[in-house]
Parts: C-alpha cells; structure tokens; sequence
C-alpha cells in the first residue's frame, strides 16, 4: 500500500499543475469513483473524465490565462491524501476580471489502493467566485 499511495501522491503531482491544458492519468481510480465539489456530484470514472474535459474547454473558451497552483499533496491518514492548490485566470472579457480561489482535494483509497472518492472544497462559495466574473481585473 505505501508503494501505491507514493505512486498515486506522484501521479498527482504530475497531473494537478497541467490539468486545463491536458488530460489526466485515470488509472489510479476506480471504475465508480465517486466526485464531489460545491456545484457537482456524480459517480463513475465515464462522469470523472467528462468533468476534466469540461474544465479544459471551458478553460480554453472563457480565459486568456488559468492556472492550477499545487501547492501540497501529502498523505493525511492511512487511506487519504490531501492536495492543496490555488486557481487563478484571467477572463476572456474586454474588463479581464480575475479569477482566484483556494482548495483542496481529498482523495480515499480503497483496499487496492486505488481512488474510490475525491471530495473537493473551496474556500468561498461559488456565488462568490462567479461574482469575481464581473469585477475589472488590475
């Protein structure tokens, strides 16, 4: 299990920093990984894929600059790691309103040492950060 969980802490590290310009590494969870953040929830590594291909259009689409700032992946108990991160972007609006929000992820491991649930929380509600959509950037 240690192997697997340094395995999946490196995954992570290497997938996190680049995930709104390319895809991630699915094999280390399971078929029914269940995803929760404050605006969605599903289960299912088809519904996984489909929000990772959501964030990086939408990425595309709607910013002139968005990052993904990893600033921790650690293990936390036995079975859970723990990844900090920042995001930040530049919208793709004549006003440039900016974008910045903090998180976390936990990820739980089952037995076989595969993700089986990723719970995502922000630190502000998303009104708050749709909010930030109308602001002039600096």
């Amino acid at each position: 299990m240690k192997f697997q969980i340094e395995r999946i802490i490196t995954t992570l590290k290497q997938d996190l920093p680049t995930l709104f310009e390319s895809d991630i590494s699915y094999d280390i969870y399971t078929q029914d990984i269940f995803f929760r953040d404050p605006v969605n929830k599903f289960k299912g590594k088809f519904n996984y894929r489909i929000i990772f291909w959501t964030l990086r259009f939408h990425a595309q689409l709607f910013f002139t600059e968005i990052a993904f700032d990893l600033h921790d992946v650690s293990q936390s108990e036995e079975d859970t790691i723990l990844a900090k991160w920042t995001v930040r972007g530049v919208l793709r609006v004549p006003w440039k309103a900016r974008l910045f929000f903090n998180g976390y992820s936990t990820y739980k491991l089952n037995d076989e040492g595969l993700i089986y649930e990723h719970i995502d929380t922000w630190d502000r509600e998303p009104g708050e950060i749709l909010r930030q959509f109308f602001r002039k950037g600096a």
